[in-house]
């Protein structure tokens, strides 16, 4: 039966979903992007440092599910500009350094709120 997740350590959903939801087995999270849980975009910082709220509102999400970043399977990384990849990516490595997850990383059109970074993942919920 599908469960919600929802945490106060990550920004809240700015739209019609939740921050995560779960079967008991999986979790699967929302894209995250670097905003607050104060309501700050961080649209204007260097692509590492959105990089940096991204994953780390992804993580407060996981945890709230019972996961973490060692139970990540997979991610999906929405740039707005691929040119960004390096920077992401050297941020990204600091927070799956052991056995990381699969990835896809992608240039999107546009991202909500004018974000440079979107991060989702799908965990293995113990």
């Amino acid at each position: 039966m599908k469960e919600t997740i929802h945490t106060d350590d990550a920004p809240a959903a700015v739209g019609a979903y939740s921050q995560a939801t779960t079967d008991g087995d999986l979790v699967f999270t929302a894209g995250q992007i670097p905003l607050t849980t104060e309501g700050d975009l961080l649209d204007d910082a260097p692509i590492a440092v959105q990089t940096e709220q991204a994953l780390d509102n992804l993580l407060a999400v996981l945890e709230e599910a019972g996961a973490g970043p060692e139970d990540v399977l997979k991610t999906t990384v929405f740039l707005a500009d691929i040119d960004d990849f390096d920077e992401m990516n050297g941020t990204y490595a600091e927070y799956f350094d052991e056995s990381p997850p699969a990835r896809s990383a992608v240039q999107a059109g546009a991202l909500p709120k004018g974000a440079g970074v979107e991060i989702e993942a799908v965990a293995v919920v113990e």
